[in-house]
């Protein structure tokens, strides 16, 4: 499968939060290999996110109302 189109800004060191789960809190991703992005989330830790079906959230720390 491949990138869900959301995620085609996402790189690696971007801040990202779950959709389906906020209380992930901010994420900051590792590593993108094929559809799979490893996200470290500074309430869950690091999972591995399939990106060909969650859509991750980009988002600027400076700016982020939840920080």
């Amino acid at each position: 499968m491949a990138l869900h189109p959301g995620n085609f800004l996402i790189s690696q060191g971007s801040f990202v939060r779950h959709p389906q789960a906020p209380e992930f809190g901010l994420g900051r991703v590792q590593t993108i290999v094929g559809d799979k992005i490893t996200v470290n989330f500074e309430n869950e830790g690091k999972l591995i996110i399939d990106g060909s079906v969650i859509e991750l959230m980009v988002v600027d720390p400076n700016k982020d109302p939840e920080a």
